[in-house]
């Protein structure tokens, strides 16, 4: 009777550790998880932010992959999982060359603590050079007269 209690002692103290382990996962989180540049010149050239996201799970956190919604748009982040209750980074840098107007362009990350993807988002506008805008108007007047 005894090697039974003992073995369902074992049994249940097994069971319950193996539920907590299977319990443990990452959760990303991101205070703020749109970044407005604002108004940027063109000819002042490539502008960044830098997100911190958290780890709210109780297991490390790792981002695998993060893609950008444009070739215009280049992301950096933490390679390194992440503990739980600390945090990453993710630096997105956008180039505003030949792109001028309002713009909007989504970031997704991958990795444990994301089912389908988790999304940051830059957005601003353009401001072409004034130069620029001249030269153009001049090139446009120049093909209509040929």
């Amino acid at each position: 009777m005894r090697t039974w209690i003992q073995l369902l002692f074992i049994t249940l103290t097994l069971s319950l550790s193996a539920q907590s382990a299977l319990a443990q996962k990452a959760v990303i989180t991101c205070e703020k998880s749109v970044h407005d540049f604002g108004e940027i010149k063109e000819a002042d050239g490539k502008v960044s932010h830098t997100f911190v996201v958290k780890n709210e799970g109780t297991a490390p956190l790792v981002i695998s992959n993060v893609t950008a919604s444009c070739g215009c748009t280049t992301p950096e982040w933490t390679k390194e999982p992440i503990p739980a209750g600390k945090n990453g980074e993710v630096k997105v840098t956008f180039d505003p060359a030949k792109r001028p107007g309002t713009f909007m362009k989504s970031i997704r990350l991958y990795g444990n603590g994301m089912k389908s993807g988790f999304i940051l988002t830059i957005r601003g506008k353009v401001i072409r050079d004034e130069n620029d805008v001249i030269t153009e108007i001049n090139l446009v007047r120049e093909q209509e007269g040929d």
